[in-house]
């Protein structure tokens, strides 16, 4: 067994001492809690006004509804159900956020219809530290279930997070290093719960606590979750590549789970998951200041749904067993990821002319290994170090803002007859610049950042790279009345091409294609422009939002047409481009008395992206076999419709809140999307129906016991998401409730 899975598999949490660790915590940390601070009345489980939440992304302490930028929060009963397995499907539900969907193990935001390399997905302001962008089959390494807070910044974050954030940026805020003593000396919650259509079992475990002196913080959190392959409403795969087959969608058969992939009905074969994720955190709190240490794991392990090594004639995983990790071992594909992260973070407060200082610094030591059955086909390792430094000051000439700087390195090494990317190391270093000032009724934002980025390479894989990139941003918020506020937005973004569309060369099994970069490509740059909305009056609120963003050089994978031993031939190209699109979300509190409170929620977005130039580029691709290669000449499109853009969508929901009561019911309206590029096919609409119902009781000690039941696809419909390189051969899960119990002290 490969080293790599021993420690692994040392290290991961057993379900049932997990199990058993979560149930202590429901029957004695309570009654504990209530002996250690017995005035406490109340519990306070839910935030009402997300809206009035500090958004922790951003140096300079604002709330969300402050900010002249667009930014979403889940925090609170929100949170609580919205939580899924992955950090996209956990924010899929708010306006002008999608997820990816690779199986059910990957999910990754998806923001305005930008993904992979223009998403940063950041853990407390710091990098995940994973490689999710290298390939759409890489899951995130943040686990939602242990999140305070998630953050959603809509638009270029560039300022803050530099290089892979022109499309935005997704902050998971989850304390894990504390920054302050707690409320009382021990507190915590505890979470149980499963699910019916993927057998899901989860059970999670959170401590925090401060020592009798008041000085020493720490943290502690882990938590466990197996599922099995996911129940789907119909077939596998989808009815146009069935027909394409010679499958009758009519025909029947007597046990579907004994039938290859290309018969697979009912359930998605190798669609299983097996999380553990902990951590430890200690920290000194001083009266001006603090400095933390913590040390965090997280391993994973799922399969990858209609993915099978291409020697495969037909493209389809013949293995046929649902069961336990052993079956899974026997064929398909399936991932064991480990990631081991150290971190350091300090905080002083009123340094002279400076209102803090904040400084971060996390080492990481990543590993991804792909299994086609038993045998390891590609090891992926991934070890970076990155740094943070930000400066908050006072007023300097009207300005208030913050200084910051950022350096990371990446080492990064793919091992195996199907790595397609080449060893690289990457260095970024940044300094930037916010500040915010207010004129009257009006508040003005400004940011200057500025980024170094290198990409060091052997020899004979191409040519090293550096980069400069520079972004600025201007925005504007005006208070009409204190009721009613505009909002606009200027940006100028730049983002440097990454190791994978540089030098990308051969077959990614993965999207079951040949993939290739091109080590010319240079800088894009995004220029935005933005207008948004936001009223309220007693119950009443609107937020609604257009957007323009141009982009000179826009980088993507495109379909070249050509088809190579059965697989597409795809290559990274630039071409300018053109994304227009527009958000609305309106909430109701309708009812307010005796019986509760009914909030009516709607809210709609969509995203158009197209290629702005003429004609075609000429490119000449050589497909390696061995020692001799296959060499074709493509004519890349730079006009038409971009690939795989997220569809439209509208829905709603109607939510009631009572003393011990809440309970919701919505829907969301996924529209076809048939703007398709070349080589693309459109992909049908769906709707897809979800519901919540949740008892909570505070105990006269301020703890609190809750109930809850959770449901998702309702209806059964199948869906199949356009973002996804797997719509035709995996559906998104059936019908599925998931209910639990969850303890707060």
């Amino acid at each position: 067994m490969p080293q790599n899975v021993r420690n692994a598999s040392r290290l991961r949490l057993r379900p049932a001492l997990l199990a058993g660790a979560v149930l202590a915590a429901l029957a004695a940390l309570p009654a504990a809690a209530q002996e250690a601070a017995p005035e406490r009345t109340g519990h306070d489980h839910g935030v009402t006004d997300l809206d009035a939440i500090r958004v922790h992304a951003n140096p300079i302490h604002r709330t969300a509804e402050d900010l002249a930028r667009p930014v979403a929060v889940l925090a609170g009963e929100r949170l609580d159900e919205a939580k899924a397995n992955s950090i996209g499907e956990t924010v899929s539900r708010l306006p002008g956020v999608q997820s990816s969907f690779f199986g059910a193990g990957v999910g990754r935001p998806i923001i305005r219809g930008m993904e992979g390399a223009r998403v940063q997905v950041l853990s407390d302001g710091l990098a995940a530290g994973d490689v999710s962008t290298v390939s759409v089959d890489h899951a995130v390494s943040i686990e939602p279930f242990l999140a305070n807070q998630i953050e959603v910044l809509k638009g270029p974050a560039t300022l803050l997070y530099g290089n892979g954030a022109i499309g935005g940026a997704v902050n998971v805020v989850d304390g894990r290093i504390p920054e302050a003593a707690t409320a009382r000396p021990l507190e915590g919650r505890a979470e149980l719960r499963a699910g019916s259509v993927n057998d899901e079992r989860t059970g999670m475990l959170r401590l925090d606590g401060t020592s009798a002196s008041g000085r020493f913080v720490f943290h502690i959190d882990a938590l466990h979750r197996e599922t099995g392959d996911i129940d789907i409403p119909g077939y596998a795969e989808s009815a146009a590549l069935r027909g394409e087959h010679g499958h009758d969608d009519h025909d029947d058969h007597d046990d579907h789970e004994e039938a290859g992939h290309e018969d697979a009905r009912g359930r998605l074969p190798n669609s299983f998951v097996r999380t553990d994720s902990g951590a430890l955190g200690l920290s000194w709190i001083g009266d001006r200041g603090f400095i933390g240490i913590g040390q965090s794991l997280f391993n994973t392990r799922y399969g990858v749904p209609g993915h099978v090594h291409v020697e495969d004639d037909h493209g389809h995983d013949d293995h046929d067993d649902h069961g336990d990790d052993a079956d899974h071992d026997d064929g398909g594909v399936h991932v064991v990821m480990d990631q081991r992260r150290s971190e350091i973070r300090g905080g002083v407060d009123d340094i002279g002319p400076f209102q803090s200082l904040r400084v971060k610094l996390a080492h990481t030591d990543y590993t991804h290994t792909e299994y086609e059955g038993t045998e390891v086909g590609t090891v992926f390792d991934n070890t970076t170090v990155e740094g943070r430094l930000e400066l908050v000051h006072g007023s300097l000439g009207g300005w208030e803002g913050a200084f910051g700087a950022q350096w990371s390195q990446r080492d990064f090494a793919a091992v195996g007859a199907e790595a397609f990317v080449p060893d690289s190391d990457s260095r970024d270093a940044g300094v930037f610049w916010i500040g915010e000032r207010d004129f009257g009724p009006a508040n003005l934002e400004l940011g200057l950042r500025h980024d170094r980025n290198s990409i060091d390479i052997a020899a004979d894989a191409g040519p090293s790279r550096d980069f400069d990139t520079t972004s600025l941003s201007l925005a504007t918020r005006w208070n009409l009345n204190p009721e009613m506020h505009l909002s606009f937005g200027l940006d100028r973004a730049q983002r440097s091409p990454t190791a994978e569309e540089l030098y990308s060369n051969g077959m990614h099994v993965a999207t079951q294609s040949h993939e290739f970069g091109d080590a010319g490509l240079d800088v894009e740059t995004a220029n935005r422009a933005e207008v948004g909305l936001h009223w309220h009056r007693g119950p009443l609120r609107l937020e609604a939002s257009l957007y323009h963003v141009r982009y000179d050089d826009f980088i993507h994978l495109a379909d070249t047409g050509i088809v190579d031993g059965g697989l597409p031939v795809r290559a990274w190209h630039q071409a300018d481009a053109r994304f227009s699109g527009g958000e609305v979300e309106a909430e109701w509190t309708f009812i307010d008395n005796g019986s509760g409170a009914w909030t009516l929620r709607a809210f709609g977005d969509v995203v158009r992206g197209k290629l702005a130039g003429h004609g075609t580029r000429t490119v000449d691709i050589s497909v390696p076999h061995g020692g001799h290669s296959h060499d074709y000449s493509a004519q890349l499109p730079l006009s038409g419709n971009l690939p795989r853009l997220a569809p439209s969508r509208v829905g709603g929901d109607l939510r009631w809140t009572s003393d011990h009561w809440r309970a919701g019911i919505g829907a969301v309206r996924y529209a076809s999307q048939d703007d398709v590029a070349e080589f693309e096919e459109a992909t049908p609409g769906y709707t897809l129906v979800h519901a919540n119902l949740a008892w909570h009781m505070d105990t006269a000690s301020g703890n609190a016991v809750e109930l809850f039941v959770n449901g998702n696809n309702l209806l059964d419909k199948e869906a199949r998401a356009h973002t996804s390189f797997l719509k035709d051969l995996a559906p998104l899960a059936g019908r599925g409730v998931s209910a639990g119990v969850r303890v707060l002290f």
